[in-house]
């Protein structure tokens, strides 16, 4: 079930947020993702058992609720890993897009020569 909800491209997002800014509050999390405060938390519970990501506090600071979500030598690893797929993915998209834009581009010169 927490694999459904962390599919690839919020699993990388997430990595990827929390490894330039591990400070993050989940409410800020969920701004830059665009989902909710509780889809976070259900992620960033999945990426702890997974031991992706490991949860301290933020001692200096006045709110000492406040967390550090650093990600774990492991959790390294796994956004390289899924940062490769992602890169493949969007790529192969990118050419799949060039190739109907070419198609579009010859059916609009068929249809208005000169």
């Amino acid at each position: 079930m927490v694999e459904h909800a962390l599919d690839d491209e919020t699993r990388y997002r997430l990595l990827r947020l929390l490894e330039q800014d591990p400070a993050l509050s989940q409410r800020s999390l969920a701004r830059e993702l665009g989902v909710s405060v509780g889809k976070v938390n259900y992620c960033l519970r999945a990426l702890l058992d997974k031991g992706l990501v490991k949860v301290g506090n933020f001692h200096n600071s006045r709110n000492k609720r406040a967390y550090l979500y650093m990600l774990t030598p492991r959790g390294l690893s796994e956004k390289s890993r899924i940062t490769r797929a992602f890169l493949a993915r969007k790529l192969a998209e990118y050419e799949d897009l060039e190739q109907q834009i070419e198609a579009l581009r010859r059916e609009v010169a068929a249809d208005h020569p000169g």
